[in-house]
């Protein structure tokens, strides 16, 4: 178990209340958004090879924020890989909101009725935070879910996204943001630290961050532009995150076009 996640056990044990009390109030306050629709999709371009991706998640790969989820997340992804690669794309979605690694494992997994795939995403990390699982609970699972999918898909590359930036979500409060906030790091930091030698496991250890993006991006506006409900992204930072998370898997040893 890591020193910084012990010492913040210890300055945040006493908080403990607050965030409970905090976290009630937001909850109640943030609109219950659903999940996208149409969790499968097809775009077809002239090249005769078809990559087929699996993205498997929480409520980020769940696509709340969006209508459906061609624009979401998973549809940003398909489209900038097909644009980059002339290939066409097959994709589909395993994601649930609320979701912890655990739960995506022993739930989700199983319902993968796909027998082949060419690229996998797995977005989490959010809702392990918010149970303040800690860094070896969390990696013990996370494990156990590469191992799972491995058996399944003995070949296919398995990237993980960036965690989210709980540090930024403007409905959450100061406490919130830095308990949680500095989990989420802390969880992030041992998976790349555990996945950064395994066979075809990458994790994108990229800390999110709106005014980085605004510049790589050219963009304009301010923080709320990047959300649907204070919590969850907005359609802008579903095609941003798909577009950042494509070059970053485009850019492994893993990717073969």
């Amino acid at each position: 178990m890591s020193l910084k996640y012990y010492v913040g056990v210890i300055i945040s044990t006493p908080l403990l209340p607050i965030l409970f009390l905090q976290g009630k109030k937001i909850r109640k306050n943030v609109p219950r958004l659903p999940e996208a629709r149409n969790p499968k999709g097809y775009i077809k371009t002239d090249s005769e090879k078809t990559l087929k991706i699996l993205t498997i998640g929480e409520s980020t790969i769940a696509g709340i924020g969006v209508d459906f989820h061609e624009n979401g997340f998973t549809g940003a992804l398909a489209k900038e890989i097909a644009v980059k690669t002339n290939h066409s794309i097959l994709w589909r979605v395993y994601a649930k909101s609320g979701y912890t690694a655990k739960m995506v494992r022993k739930r989700l997994i199983p319902k993968i009725e796909d027998s082949t795939a060419d690229i996998i995403v797995i977005g989490l990390g959010g809702n392990d935070a918010f149970k303040l699982n800690s860094p070896d609970v969390w990696m013990f699972q996370i494990n156990l879910l590469i191992k799972t999918l491995k058996r399944k898909f003995p070949k296919t590359p398995i990237y993980f996204t960036n965690m989210p930036p709980i540090k930024e979500f403007p409905a959450f409060t100061r406490i919130i943001k830095c308990v949680i906030g500095n989990l989420v790091e802390i969880l992030g930091n041992k998976l790349y630290r555990k996945t950064k030698n395994k066979e075809n496991v990458h994790y994108n250890k990229e800390i999110i961050n709106f005014e980085t993006w605004k510049k790589r991006y050219n963009l304009e506006g301010n923080i709320t532009d990047f959300f649907s409900d204070g919590v969850h992204p907005s359609k802008l930072t579903y095609q941003i995150w798909g577009k950042d998370m494509a070059t970053f898997i485009m850019n492994t040893k893993s990717f073969i076009e």
